[in-house]
């Protein structure tokens, strides 16, 4: 490594916590709170797409959305996420970070105003319209995933990485608390305007005309955060560590890191033959590309690693998360649909979800910040993995128990703790570690393979779950689906998933405290370093 480069890394590792640090937590953040927003409000609203436009007259039930249709509206941006997590991942190593930051969020605004304003002449035709928009928006959040934890992890010094690449990923956290507030306050206002009897007392008057601006509000409202924060995007520098490794412009890279930083890199001229020997052969030793086997001798274990836990995790947490209504409904909870108006339900729905963000999903995730840099990756991940798997089975051997009046309050108890420990654990660390571990000119490109087998894991579990969650008893299944194996059944394959969890976690290596360029193996050596509290298992 070139003695420029080392001067600009080792200013970077050592520099202190300075106001830029959170300006950039803030502005990275931004776009999370707005991918989480927009990707779990939908779950606050399907309930209400099924009454407005899949009404039977008639019905003994309340309309609903047909499986194949349900299966499209909640699963459709996953689909365009992990394609947009490959593709700006990849950009974001050919063009930089700075100038594929702003496209992402540019996507995400857009698309967020467009699924609101998705228009038809049929039911089908409106349902095609949203998942179109809804599929680009996920595009753009794809985006998201990589970059912004690239451009944290190369922000930061070493002492404060993880609790920075934390807070970003917890914005997520807030994404999902507003997207049920949002739903409270705009069911509430419009309850008050429009009041309407319950289903079962009217029918047709239960849901009113103007409930088909309730949920566009609810999805255009994730254009408002993402828009706030595009200028402060563009006028962030191009990371030093992007320009100086990958550019290999060590001047520019200390240029743009003294206009936002307080540190001093020394950046004179140096005699090329001095270097060029030895900085000649650590770039053969360091010009490997992902296919080659040089990548899968160094790094193919801690790909498998981040990929498989990510996607593992993910069958878990997205389908609980999006399908939380048809648990609370299942366990009573929430009243039988036919005993709510449409509003009404919407507002059950929204406060039974804003309740499980606040006591288990928010805390989660700043657990994670205060101690990810003092209890380190790997403990935190394997831990996590661990609670989620044991709560769940201790909602899923008892579940009976917990389906009986007067013992709902354990379930929740329970239910919320999942969240917390999957927040206060693998959600974020799957979302960390492929940030830190792998070399500049790979990094962002490997963030996003591992962000993209984790939504593959969202899609197997909101499309999975849907069917597989439904009722055993083929006269209690919801209308248009087959009987399936059951909320309890369905939380022992979640919890299997988990402890598979917990072996694919012993593949990637503790990152805590270590220099990214000791990490990926980008010193002198050519070698990724392995210090003895680097080990992936203490021994």
């Amino acid at each position: 490594m070139a003695r420029e480069q080392l001067e600009v890394l080792t200013a970077l590792d050592a520099a202190k916590t300075q106001w830029y640090h959170f300006t950039a937590i803030v502005i990275a953040g931004m776009g999370f709170f707005t991918d989480a927003y927009d990707l779990f409000c939908i779950s606050l609203v399907t309930k209400l797409l099924g009454r407005i436009y899949y009404y039977r007259e008639g019905a003994d039930a309340p309309g609903s959305l047909p499986p194949n249709v349900a299966a499209a509206v909640n699963g459709v941006a996953f689909c365009g996420t992990l394609s947009g997590q490959l593709f700006f991942g990849w950009l974001g190593d050919r063009m930089g970070r700075k100038r594929v930051y702003g496209m992402t969020l540019m996507c995400m605004v857009l698309c967020s105003i467009a699924s609101g304003l998705s228009f038809g002449s049929t039911p089908g035709s409106v349902m095609a319209t949203l998942c179109f928009f809804r599929f680009w928006l996920g595009f753009g959040i794809g985006g998201d995933y990589p970059l912004s934890a690239t451009i944290m992890s190369e922000y930061a010094n070493k002492k404060t990485r993880g609790a920075f690449i934390a807070a970003v990923f917890a914005m997520q956290g807030f994404g999902i608390l507003t997207g049920g507030v949002v739903t409270l306050i705009v069911s509430a206002a419009f309850r008050a305007a429009f009041p309407t009897p319950a289903y079962k007392d009217g029918a047709l008057a239960s849901t009113p005309p103007q409930a088909d601006f309730v949920w566009r509000f609810i999805l255009m409202f994730g254009a408002v955060p993402a828009l706030m924060t595009y200028y402060w995007r563009m006028k962030m520098p191009e990371t030093a560590r992007y320009t100086a490794l990958v550019a290999k412009n060590a001047k520019q890279a200390a240029a743009d890191m003294s206009k936002v930083l307080q540190v001093e890199i020394g950046a004179e001229e140096e005699d090329p033959k001095a270097n060029d020997g030895g900085a000649g052969a650590a770039d053969d030793r360091n010009s490997f590309g992902l296919f080659s086997g040089e990548f899968l001798r160094r790094h193919g274990l801690h790909l498998l690693g981040t990929a498989t836990c990510w996607f593992l995790l993910d069958i878990a947490f997205y389908s609980q998360n999006l399908f939380q209504k048809d648990i609370f409904t299942a366990i009573n909870l929430i009243p039988e649909a036919k005993k709510m108006s449409a509003l009404e339900e919407v507002h059950r729905i929204a406060r039974a979800q804003t309740l499980i963000a606040l006591c288990g999903t928010v805390p989660g995730y700043w657990f994670t910040v205060a101690l990810i840099d003092r209890i380190g990756r790997f403990w935190i991940q394997l831990g996590g993995f661990f609670f989620m798997a044991v709560f769940m089975l201790g909602l899923a051997f008892p579940y009976h128990h917990w389906t009986t009046p007067g013992n709902h309050i354990g379930f929740v108890v329970l239910y919320a703790l999942t969240f917390f420990f999957a927040n206060f654990g693998p959600n974020s660390t799957t979302f960390i570690v492929p940030a830190e571990i792998f070399p500049a000119r790979l990094r962002s490109t490997c963030h996003g393979i591992s962000a993209a087998a984790g939504k593959l894991g969202a899609i197997v579990g909101s499309f999975g779950f849907l069917y597989l969650a439904q009722n055993k008893d083929p006269a209690k299944v919801d209308h248009g689906y087959k009987a399936g194996i059951g909320v309890r059944n369905s939380l022992f394959i979640l919890a299997a998933c988990n402890f598979l969890g917990m072996g694919f976690t012993f593949c990637a290596p503790e990152s805590n405290g270590i220099s990214l360029e000791e990490l990926s193996g980008e010193n002198d050596d050519g070698e990724a370093a392995a210090p003895a509290h680097a080990r992936t298992v203490p021994v």
